[in-house]
């Protein structure tokens, strides 16, 4: 029940917020529900006078289709032939008093169940002028009429409602109308929601107005009844068996609490009723769940159905265990809100990553919490909670920054606003991870299960990477041939940081060591440096030492014989300007013991050295061009 409470606390701390629209990047609206309420996409909005009388009505843009609605636990969870009319808002079988006048079909007592509901709520001393006005409309049972008449529903030649649109329909019509663009399958199921409009004021929108919320609110609490222990609070309180779906988005039907199979073998033997199991009251279960698709929207991650979500109970915003070190970086932004990306070293920038990890431990209080949810359905209908922990915010933090100051390399992937190369060294992103591993076209179904198990590997010092995620990655990266040149390199750094994590190497070249697949992997390099120094800057095809790569890494002593006596025409076609390089050729070469010097197949660690000797000699020509340049 850890996570239940976690959630409902986090609602708690964040009530300043209940209602407040938000936008997602694709401009798509959220928000912290308030409790006993939910989302519904609706297809149509009437609006009444404040006396109760029709005023007009409109086909509703699928961008502003998301409206926020009160709602009972029946009908949070109606589904077939159940009777259980949404309280204000609600698809024209419901709310429209003459739809089987028109033709419409509807279940049994439908529109009578909806006018009933909301005749107590707008009879209740939680009534306002907004839910009364509505409830005198539509007692007058004419919203098909008033919609016929506004051209927002048509009716056919034989005086009843156009259900769908087909050939006889634009046969009578010509024109399809707007009502057949919305998605909607029949008129039944078209959703409606009501607006309250005056000629004297700018009235809130209803399902926008906080002054509804609480109405609803006041006024349905009352009619919860059933008291119990309440697992999650310790407190005896309405409890409920009726909990929340549309957790992961409004087309969500899975749920994480679900006690409606009685017929099975649920509580046979067991217990008689689902609250003997555990209950959890009302309250704490709007609360917490209505915290979890808040935060889904505001920072989780989706892959293939499966969320990745963290946050802290009383500062929501805490660095995401999957990003790389760049995002975390350019988390830590100035008071005008940008971050400016400098062109660091090594190890200044690993310290810029560290405090702004450290950064955010000024921002929770002494007893706040971080918590790490993982959620996937294997059906339709149930949800679980494959992962959660929840931990100290100095012992998460401090795991994250050493995470983020091992697990690292440097890398050249990343862009800015600007839309401009940012080279960055840090740790990579779990997602690249899965994209070294496997590439780019990897299946999301593996892409979510590397992250879950990469997971405990940055939150667990003790939990060392997978074994098989490491070796995929170092056989990708020894195969360069096979991809294009930007993303071979992606992968190299990447694989290097996943060795680095292993091994406890550094960018900076290491001349000191003697380790044999180190010196194998800096023979590699130089050959591939003297070759491309040797070839027309516009000549782009791969280097021996590129093309031989894989071969090497399985046989190095003999595809070294290759590639020294490829190398040849190009040392020669050089002449004294390979001078350094077929020096540092003999240096290496010379410090591999002879007995070292065979075929054993080579392990990631050559390609530590490939990339160091590499980024070495790369960086000293740049040094060299710039000291010329200003000599000149």
């Amino acid at each position: 029940m850890s996570w239940l409470l976690n959630l409902y606390e986090t609602y708690q701390s964040n009530l300043d917020r209940v209602g407040e629209i938000n936008k997602k990047n694709n401009g798509q609206e959220y928000t912290l529900l308030p409790i006993s309420h939910t989302t519904q996409n609706a297809h149509i909005e009437v609006l009444i006078t404040e006396d109760g009388e029709f005023h007009s009505a409109a086909i509703i843009d699928k961008s502003d289709a998301s409206t926020l609605i009160p709602c009972t636990e029946d009908s949070a969870s109606r589904s077939g032939l159940k009777i259980a009319p949404y309280p204000l808002h609600d698809n024209l079988s419901y709310v429209a008093g003459d739809f089987v006048t028109y033709g419409g079909k509807i279940k049994k007592d439908e529109p009578f169940a909806y006018i009933k509901q909301l005749e107590e709520w707008a009879n209740s001393p939680y009534s306002n002028t907004k839910v009364k006005a509505i409830y005198t409309y539509l007692s007058k049972k004419r919203l098909i009429k008033d919609l016929v008449l506004e051209n927002v529903l048509h009716l056919g030649p034989d005086g009843k409602l156009i259900d769908k649109w087909d050939k006889n329909a634009e046969a009578f019509l010509g024109e399809k109308p707007a009502i057949f663009s919305t998605g909607v399958t029949s008129l039944e199921s078209a959703f409606v929601r009501f607006n309250v409009y005056s000629p004297e004021k700018i009235l809130t929108k209803v399902c926008k107005d906080p002054d509804m919320y609480e109405s609803f609110i006041s006024y349905y609490n009352e009619r919860l009844s059933e008291e119990d222990y309440c697992f999650v609070t310790g407190e005896v309180k309405p409890i409920t068996d009726r909990h929340a779906n549309k957790i992961r988005n409004a087309a969500d039907k899975a749920k994480l609490i679900s006690a409606n199979d009685t017929s099975g073998f649920t509580f046979r033997g067991r217990f008689n009723k689902s609250h003997e199991v555990a209950s959890i009251s009302y309250e704490v279960s709007q609360k917490a769940h209505n915290a979890l698709k808040w935060l889904i929207n505001r920072q989780g991650k989706t892959i293939d159905q499966r969320v990745f979500l963290i946050w802290g109970n009383d500062a929501i915003d805490i660095p995401n265990p999957a990003e790389d070190s760049f995002s975390i970086y350019a988390m830590d932004l100035t008071p005008s809100g940008k971050k400016e990306i400098k062109s660091y070293t090594n190890e200044d920038f690993a310290n810029e990553v560290a405090k702004a990890i450290d950064g955010y431990k000024n921002n929770l209080s002494s007893n706040a919490k971080v918590n790490i949810l993982i959620l996937d359905s294997a059906t339709t209908g149930r949800l679980a909670v494959l992962y959660y922990r929840n931990l100290d915010k100095e012992l998460y933090l401090n795991r994250l920054k050493n995470w983020h100051s091992t697990c690292t390399w440097l890398h050249r992937y990343r862009k800015n606003e600007e839309n401009e190369i940012v080279q960055f060294y840090g740790a990579p992103a779990t997602k690249d991870i899965a994209f070294a591993a496997y590439g780019p076209k990897a299946n999301e179904k593996v892409v979510k299960g590397l992250m879950e198990r990469m997971l405990p590997c940055i939150i667990d010092d003790e939990k060392k990477i997978p074994f098989d995620i490491v070796k995929s990655a170092i056989h990708r990266a020894s195969n360069p041939i096979s991809m294009e040149k930007w993303e071979w390199e992606k992968t190299l750094s990447i694989t290097c940081a996943l060795i680095n994590k292993q091994e406890g190497y550094k960018v900076a070249l290491n001349t000191e060591t003697n380790d044999r697949d180190y010196l194998f992997g800096r023979l590699l390099a130089i050959a591939d440096v003297l070759e491309r120094r040797a070839l027309d800057s516009t000549d782009t095809r791969a280097t021996n030492a590129i093309r031989y790569m894989n071969s090497f890494s399985k046989h190095p002593e003999r595809t070294w014989k290759t590639i020294q006596g490829a190398l040849q025409p190009y040392q020669a076609r050089l002449g004294t300007k390979a001078r350094y390089l077929n020096s540092l050729i003999d240096e290496v070469a010379s410090k591999i013991n002879m007995e070292d010097f065979n075929n054993k197949p080579l392990s990631g660690k050559y390609l530590l050295g490939f990339y160091s000797q590499r980024h070495e000699l790369y960086q000293k020509k740049e040094t060299n061009a710039v000291k010329e340049e200003a000599a000149n």
